[in-house]
């Protein structure tokens, strides 16, 4: 046995090491049963669920349904067997996103200190909205000089479906793009059952040519962003340095459509499970770049025939451990009110086409957010926002918990 004198006493190897051994012992053993009583506790719940379930299917209204969905969501989200029932090899799903570019800009993301990349979800006929889109809040000049931040806004589409009308809109587009550079165009037919490969072409598209983005969107063409509120925002989390980020309008525990006469119908043999993973509208969300990489790994392994693409995006992130997190300015399906107390703290608003110039224009007005400074300001605007978003019936734009948030 090893020894040595330190201080007047000799010390062992071994009398030193036993302590220490216990001690390990002892923490093993304290781990042990934690991990012990998480494991019966997961249990005890899952039984639970499953138990209810079962009490339930006898039942069939949209209330019993919504509630099974969102019982379901625990289980969704605390096992793999999801995952595991839509992988496929990397092989099968490099061929279903092989489709070449019709349009691209491998040049558009070089420079380097990039705080947003911005996707924004189109179809080709729409010229008038990604015009007024380029007009307002997409203005990449406008957000260099007057919000001090570099951010790309990319239009990602593909073929139109109408076969008389295809090579003179294609002509168009091409046209369109020599003035502006920024379409993405793959050769895939751009239709509603197409929607996850316009996703993939998006995350693909980041994780070539703009890995170093420090966040990426994802936005329809008919989405208003108050870009002054979302670049301050994401100014401030870049100097955190946050990472698995995902915000959006959270939809939780929402159960796939049966009805076959709805756009949204899931049949079983493509989701056959009574729930689908957390996820956010696929409208209008930010990623961090970490985030973006992951969900584009998981892409690769996924079977992508769910045509949904805010579902599929939500598979490939619980895929990757990734929670999406619930922004309360994120609008739902309605139109955000139009009043200056709402524009000092929106994010986003659905369903502008028509008056994006015009909110464009009162929502940046700098009278907005010196009519919210000030105590009596604020405690006006609180009322005001309580009058706009705490109603009696139920309108999808944001939430009363807004108001304190």
């Amino acid at each position: 046995m090893d020894a040595h004198l330190e201080g007047g006493i000799l010390y062992t190897r071994a009398e030193t090491r036993t302590p220490w051994s216990e001690h390990q012992r002892d923490s093993s053993r304290m781990f042990i049963s934690i991990r012990k009583v998480r494991k019966f506790v997961q249990l005890l719940a899952t039984c639970c669920i499953v138990g209810l379930m079962i009490f339930w299917t006898p039942l069939d209204n949209s209330v019993v349904s919504h509630m099974k969905s969102y019982s379901y969501r625990y289980l969704i989200n605390s096992y793999h067997f999801v995952n595991d029932s839509l992988s496929v090899s990397k092989h099968s799903s490099d061929a279903v996103a092989s489709y070449p570019y019709l349009i691209n800009h491998e040049e558009k993301c070089q420079q380097q200190d990039v705080l947003l990349l911005l996707f924004v979800k189109t179809s080709p006929e729409n010229w008038h909205r990604r015009n007024a889109i380029r007009q307002t809040w997409g203005n990449e000049n406008y957000v260099h000089s007057q919000l001090n931040a570099s951010i790309k806004v990319v239009f990602a589409l593909g073929r139109l479906t109408d076969r008389t009308q295809q090579a003179w809109v294609q002509r168009k587009l091409i046209l369109e793009d020599q003035k502006y550079s920024d379409l993405i165009q793959k050769d895939f037919l751009d239709t509603f059952h197409n929607l996850t490969l316009k996703l993939l072409l998006q995350f693909s598209w980041v994780n070539t040519y703009c890995p170093h983005a420090k966040f990426i969107m994802s936005a329809d063409d008919d989405i208003f962003i108050h870009m002054p509120n979302l670049v301050a925002y994401l100014q401030s989390l870049a100097q955190m340095g946050v990472q698995d980020l995902w915000i959006g309008r959270v939809h939780r525990g929402s159960p796939p459509v049966r009805d076959k006469l709805s756009k949204y119908y899931v049949p079983y043999e493509m989701y056959p499970w009574s729930s689908y993973p957390d996820y956010t509208a696929g409208a209008a969300y930010v990623i961090s770049s970490d985030v973006a990489a992951k969900v584009y790994e998981a892409s690769q392994t996924l079977n992508t025939s769910l045509y949904i693409d805010d579902v599929f995006m939500g598979l490939c992130a619980n895929k990757m451990g990734i929670v999406p997190q619930y922004h309360a300015f994120f609008s739902g399906e309605g139109k955000a009110p139009y009043h200056p107390c709402i524009y000092n703290k929106m994010m986003t608003s659905h369903g502008h086409v028509e008056d994006l110039h015009h909110l464009w224009k009162q929502a940046t007005d700098p009278k907005v957010k010196n009519f919210a400074s000030g105590f009596l300001s604020r405690v006006y605007c609180k009322l005001v926002n309580i009058w706009l978003l705490c109603r009696l019936h139920y309108e999808d734009t944001y939430p009363c918990s807004a108001v304190f948030s």
